[in-house]
């Protein structure tokens, strides 16, 4: 399990063209990331999916086991910090991935993607009472613009995981689409509802919705595998990157799908 999500942040970061995102051409709307620091990143957090494997294992949704998770995660991005030099690369995919790989493992080897989201909202929504008391961007964003965030999502059973990711995925591959353009998909059907605060952070309301019209467009023409998909997700990128958006919470859900597209039986 540890391994499947660290490969899915892998296979994330290299995933090739992303709007604004860190990919293998470059480094998108970021200053501070690059693909190295990426996967540099993943490669440190596969003892602390390690760590929540073994924590959850045939445990119950209860507050034990969220202080568990919380204090895991804490350390997490610890080490997270520490292979990348003070750098925030996969704050937002720790608890995401976090909470899915302990839900995973809670059902010891029967694990479902909508029993696992299930699991996952349950944990989330139990109170950490060791958690720092601080405001991220992200919470920042919520707050400022009334939206949900990283936070809901989890608490809500990740919607965009189980109603637009993995759907889109399954369907792309399904209509003849290699892995590229299957992934490229997902990550399009999450961005065009998702109230990422990574790009709210950088870009406004405005950005936000450049990214939900732009990803609809893209989906609208047929994906990444047809011409005018691609053509879609080129005028996309040049408007996200026009605004400094990087849709970073996307990223970080695409990243949760590929996990549970491995580690649970449809």
């Amino acid at each position: 399990m540890a391994d499947w999500a660290t490969q899915a942040l892998l296979d994330e970061a290299r995933l090739s063209p992303k709007p604004g995102l860190v990919d293998a051409r470059g480094s998108g709307a970021h200053q501070d990331l690059t693909l190295e620091l990426m996967e540099r990143s993943a490669n440190s957090l596969t003892p602390v999916f390690q760590a929540l494997a073994i924590a959850g294992w045939q445990r119950p949704a209860d507050s034990a086991l969220r202080q568990d998770v919380g204090r895991i995660g804490r350390e997490g991005e610890r080490l997270m910090m520490a292979a990348t030099a003070g750098v925030n690369t996969h704050r937002g995919a720790i608890w995401a991935l976090g909470l899915l790989v302990t839900a995973v493992a809670m059902q010891a080897g029967n694990a479902t993607p909508g029993k696992s989201c299930q699991l996952a909202a349950q944990l989330a929504q139990l109170p950490d009472h060791a958690s720092p008391k601080l405001f991220s961007k992200g919470l920042r964003a919520t707050q400022r613009y009334q939206v949900p965030g990283a936070r809901e999502e989890a608490q809500q059973g990740f919607p965009h995981v189980m109603q637009r990711a993995l759907p889109q995925l399954w369907r792309s591959r399904s209509q003849g689409a290699n892995e590229q353009a299957a992934q490229i998909d997902a990550l399009m059907a999450v961005m065009t509802t998702l109230s990422d605060t990574c790009v709210l952070s950088r870009g406004g309301l405005p950005a936000l919705k450049v990214m939900q019209l732009g990803a609809a467009e893209v989906l609208d023409a047929g994906g990444y595998q047809h011409p005018a998909g691609r053509a879609a997700l080129a005028t996309l990128e040049q408007r996200l990157l026009a605004s400094n958006a990087s849709p970073g919470g996307a990223a970080d859900l695409l990243a949760a799908a590929l996990f549970l597209d491995r580690a649970t039986a449809r």
